[in-house]
């Protein structure tokens, strides 16, 4: 078993011993947390574990290369490695609470190949044949579980740092890295409504602006930078890590994006075509709105973010964007952002062996199906 293996399963063991606890904390109220805690377990399995895996070699970059470094260093046999493990599980169930929070602005019926909190709920009430609007109840009580999940993401972050050498500069990144996501995120949904009274010329970078926000500093470069700083790792290391996490998190961003339109349902367990049916102005879609002929990218423009978009209509937009070469030029984009991402590893004193891994993982998650 690698590393990596052994690590998220230790993460994984942590996350469930951490809900236990709550879920025993919450029985003591009503036996009501049970269901709720089944949803919620149902939620935070499985996954790629892609912020964890950044954690881990984050700080295994910095503890490793120390001049003092031992065949134990940056294992198990660690004396951080419970702090490690603690600050990778926080991160994993703010993600999760991103997830929820997500999936009910986005309306989407379904993650992971399973139903959305939203949806799981709502079917609940109905099952259970209770009063008032299955629908509106499913989303009440997924803002509810969002936010418990948030509150226990920011519980276990503050459990892992106060014991830590270096607590307090973790926290103080963590809390950035809540605050860039939370404002990325708001960026996205009001480009989806106020994209029509920009500024055509600055669409493409009010898209990256998103990207980089809502995603790609806090599924990459914070991860790793939380790890590197829980190493105490200096400034060379810690900017090294930073101008790798960055662009691999950009690269992240455009492959999710490629996958939101012409993604294998099968495969990234969401319907195709959803991010055309949720209006996303991602990078892809003002690259191809740029190269389309006026007639074409005004039926884009009226067919995003239509709600009922059969199949047709979704072929017809898949078609039109493959035409314009967009799928291409990010591509292109995502090659670019892989090395330059890769140069910056060796701008600072890091382990090789995190090196050799981190280069994977760029690999990884820029040539991901799902």
């Amino acid at each position: 078993m690698s590393a990596q293996q052994r690590f998220a399963r230790a993460v994984e063991g942590s996350i469930q011993q951490y809900l236990d606890a709550r879920e025993h904390a919450l029985a003591e109220i009503s036996a009501d947390a049970a269901p709720l805690l089944r949803h919620v377990r149902a939620m935070v399995s499985g996954g790629k574990r892609v912020r964890s895996a950044f954690v881990l070699w984050g700080w295994h970059a910095v503890t490793a290369a120390r001049p003092e470094a031992t065949h134990t260093t940056g294992t198990e046999q660690d004396p951080e490695w419970a702090d490690v493990v603690g600050v990778a599980t926080a991160v994993e169930l703010f993600h999760a609470a991103a997830l929820v929070h997500d999936d009910i602005i986005d309306a989407s019926d379904t993650r992971r190949g399973r139903p959305a909190m939203h949806r799981a709920l709502e079917a609940q009430h109905r099952d259970g044949e209770w009063v008032g609007d299955a629908a509106s109840w499913g989303t009440s009580a997924a803002i509810l579980v969002g936010d418990l999940l948030l509150n226990w993401a920011d519980d276990r972050m503050l459990e892992a740092c106060r014991g830590a050498a270096h607590g307090d500069r973790v926290h103080d990144a963590y809390r950035r890295m809540r605050e860039e996501v939370t404002f990325g995120q708001y960026l996205d949904v009001l480009e989806e409504a106020a994209w029509i009274r920009q500024d055509p010329s600055a669409l493409l970078d009010r898209a990256h602006t998103v990207a980089v926000y809502k995603s790609a500093k806090y599924s990459v470069e914070a991860p790793l930078t939380l790890g590197g700083l829980l190493a105490g790792g200096a400034d060379a290391q810690l900017d090294a890590l930073a101008g790798y996490g960055l662009p691999v998190g950009v690269a992240f961003q455009m492959r999710d994006d490629l996958l939101g339109v012409f993604g294998d349902p099968a495969v990234t367990g969401k319907p195709a075509g959803d991010d055309l049916r949720e209006g996303k102005r991602t990078v892809l879609i003002e690259i191809a709105r740029q190269r389309l002929n006026p007639s074409m990218r005004t039926l884009l423009d009226e067919l995003l973010g239509d709600r009922e978009l059969d199949e047709r209509q979704i072929a017809i937009l898949q078609d039109a964007i493959a035409r314009s070469q967009a799928p291409e030029r990010l591509e292109a984009l995502i090659d670019r952002a892989v090395g330059e991402a890769l140069e910056s590893l060796h701008d600072g004193d890091l382990s090789r062996a995190a090196v050799l891994e981190l280069e994977r993982l760029a690999d990884t998650v820029a040539k991901r199906d799902r």
